[in-house]
């Protein structure tokens, strides 16, 4: 059996590669996202772009799938009954209970995530997602924690699931309660600092027993009180990826994609800088047989008259006029092809641009969000989800739920953006009909219940006790009903009552009479 150390240094062969990759990627990006193992402490410069593209490209689509994956205000899961489970004589009042208190359990756990720090480490992620292609998330006891690459190494079998995972950290000596080696100790490597250990955490997955342990080592040695397990569903150790590629053990990321475009900005951008810069100098040139002084040009003052011929004086002047504005063309092309990859929206310049322009042009960018952040949803919102449950589960803080009736239903990320196509989808039909067909038809064919209930269930809002039934519509019609008919009457009473027929006193009957019909007709008193 290895230890971690050993183990690790085996894992990391296979990651080269991928960290190669990431760092030029970064670099061309943002540059302090991922380095190499000795740059952690900080000491080395890092290089700085030419151009803030590829910092603005992924700043942007970091920010829209946070909003997809972990939108604010609102949950991004939903708990329900299985429908299986349920047969047909389950009461629908029953229901509509259960329903309110997984209302309120949902909001316990939205709760708990907004008073955590869970969205920093996330949005944290999701950019060395999108510029390397890997992140590892450690959902501790004081929150999570994020892990880049440079970091981990990770172990997946032919399914592409992670067996095994072991991390790398430096900690002070101090902190942990551990002596410093002594030099002639074999673990006490020449690049490692006097005050500092090499901290591994080996994670495996246990078959027999079907949960996780981990465990951490430090020297080649087992840290007192560090190993732990936790279930299969429910690991705190969340692997992401941002693309997958079958065999291989890493993701990769969407700078890689276009990592061709992002170089031949960044050298556009540095010949245009370059070139700007030594267009921007100024030189004069004075004949070697003019009776200009050179030393009088340089100190005549502006606006000042000085004795001279013009032809004598000339200006240096590069004349790479055309020149810059190929490769100024270039790099817009480029640019504008980078950020319509990484789904920032451009609104045309233009001095009349409509309100429905730009909400087409967004709902278009975050169609295509679609195929980029499905295996998030697999990979990270169901395991953070379940162990967040079981977190909140074991602090008693909510209630544990049958796993065989009730199953949590994930309505973020792809779910959302399928919501919202079948939103745009039936507010176009319900007005192209009423526009081709006129309101007349719209009424008599369309039937408004069903579709208020489709417009609710694709913008995500549960319309239990919010929108009437038929029932209740039919009681208000009766009631309606009931209330004209009341009014009909006493509208009546009072022509009536005008008429020199019923003045009481021309008809002193009519007094006797006009009583015992407000008697039959008033309700009784309670």
């Amino acid at each position: 059996m290895y230890k971690a150390r050993t183990k690790y240094s085996m894992l990391t062969s296979g990651r080269t590669q991928f960290l190669d990759t990431a760092i030029e990627c970064s670099e061309l990006t943002l540059p302090y996202l991922v380095r190499q193992d000795d740059d952690t402490t900080g000491k080395k410069t890092l290089l700085q772009p030419y151009q803030s593209v590829g910092a603005k490209a992924v700043v942007t689509l970091a920010a829209k799938l946070m909003l997809a994956i972990l939108p604010p205000q609102t949950a991004f899961f939903k708990l329900q009954m299985r429908e299986d489970k349920l047969g047909e004589q389950f009461d629908p009042e029953l229901r509509s209970e259960m329903d309110l208190s997984f209302s309120k359990i949902e909001r316990l756990i939205m709760d708990f995530i907004a008073q955590s720090n869970d969205r920093v480490v996330v949005h944290q992620a999701l950019k060395h997602l999108i510029v390397s292609g890997n992140a590892l998330i450690f959902m501790g006891k004081d929150g999570l924690k994020h892990y880049p690459l440079n970091r981990y190494a990770v172990e997946r079998d032919g399914n592409g699931n992670v067996i095994e995972i072991i991390t790398k950290e430096l900690v002070s000596r101090k902190v942990l309660g551990i002596e410093s080696p002594t030099p002639t100790d074999e673990v006490n490597k020449p690049d490692s600092y006097e005050d500092d250990a090499e901290v591994y955490t080996c994670v495996k997955m246990d078959e027999s027993s079907g949960s996780w342990r981990w465990h951490q080592e430090v020297d080649d040695m087992i840290l007192a009180g560090s190993q732990s397990t936790a279930p299969k569903n429910a690991s705190p150790w969340l692997v992401l990826r941002f693309n997958t590629v079958d065999g291989e053990d890493y993701g990769r990321g969407r700078v890689e994609e276009f990592i061709g475009d992002l170089r031949s900005l960044d050298g556009l951008s540095q010949a245009l800088v370059e070139g700007a810069s030594v267009a921007s100098k100024v030189v004069f040139l004075v004949s070697p047989s003019a009776t200009t002084k050179p030393g009088t040009l340089a100190k005549a003052g502006n606006g000042a008259i000085i004795q001279g011929r013009p032809e004598d004086v000339g200006v240096v002047q590069v004349g790479k006029t055309a020149d810059f504005a190929t490769a100024a063309n270039l790099a817009a092309t480029i640019e504008r092809r980078i950020l319509e990859a990484f789904l920032v929206m451009n609104i045309r310049n233009a001095e009349r641009v409509t309100a429905e322009e730009v909400r087409l042009t967004q709902l278009e960018l975050e169609q295509s969000l679609g195929g980029l952040f499905s295996l998030l949803t697999v990979e990270f919102l169901i395991p953070y989800l379940n162990r967040t449950m079981l977190i909140l589960q074991r602090s008693n803080q909510i209630p544990k739920l049958p796993k065989e009736l009730v199953r949590p239903k994930i309505v973020a990320g792809i779910n959302s953006l399928g919501r919202g196509q079948d939103n745009e989808s039936l507010t176009r039909f319900i007005q192209t009909v009423g526009q081709v067909l006129g309101p007349d038809a719209l009424m008599k064919y369309v039937d408004p219940s069903e579709a208020i209930k489709r417009l609710a269930a694709a913008q995500g809002i549960d319309v239990l006790n919010l929108v009437r039934t038929p029932e209740q519509l039919a009681e208000m019609q009766e009631q309606a009903q009931s209330d004209a008919a009341n009014q009909s009457l006493v509208n009546q009473a009072g022509q009536l009552a005008g008429t020199p027929l019923m003045d009481p006193e021309k008809n002193p009957q009519i007094a006797e009479q006009a009583q015992a019909a407000i008697q039959n007709i008033a309700p009784p008193q309670e």
